[in-house]
C-alpha cells in the first residue's frame, strides 16, 4: 500500500511537459490513450497543469433568433442539414444547439454567420 500512495505522490507531482511524456509512453508502449492522462492533470488540483487543457470541442448555441426569423431559419436549415420544418422547429425551441461538438474554427464561423442573420448565439 505504501507503495501506491507513493506512486500517487509522484503522478501529482508532475509537470505538464512530464504528463505529456507519460502520455506518450503510455499510448506508444501500451495503447492507453492519452485521455487516461488528463485526470492525472485534473488531480493536479488547479494551477498550471490543469490550465495547460484546452477545450478542443464547441457547442453553438442559438439563444434567440431575433428580428428576422426567417434568414436564421434559413441559416440553420443550410448549417446543418436539417430539413425546412425541423430547421424552423430548432429556431422556435430557442435556446438550443445548432451543434455540438464542433471545432473552434467551426463554432466561431456557425456564429458570425448567425451573428449577421441577427440571431443571439453563445459559444459553450
Amino acid at each position: 500500500m505504501a507503495d501506491v500512495k507513493a506512486l500517487a505522490e509522484q503522478l501529482v507531482g508532475l509537470t505538464v511537459k512530464e504528463v505529456q511524456e507519460l502520455a506518450d509512453v503510455l499510448k506508444n508502449e501500451y495503447g492507453i490513450e492519452p485521455a487516461a492522462a488528463a485526470v492525472v492533470v485534473a488531480a493536479d488540483g488547479g494551477g498550471g497543469a490543469a490550465a495547460a487543457e484546452e477545450k478542443t470541442a464547441f457547442n453553438v448555441i442559438l439563444k434567440a433568433a431575433g428580428a428576422s426569423k426567417l434568414n436564421v431559419v434559413k441559416i440553420v436549415k443550410d448549417l446543418t442539414g436539417l430539413g425546412l420544418k425541423e430547421a424552423k422547429e430548432l429556431v422556435d425551441g430557442a435556446p438550443k444547439a445548432v451543434k455540438e461538438g464542433v471545432s473552434k474554427a467551426e463554432a466561431e464561423d456557425l456564429k458570425a454567420k448567425l451573428t449577421e442573420a441577427g440571431a443571439d448565439v453563445e459559444i459553450q
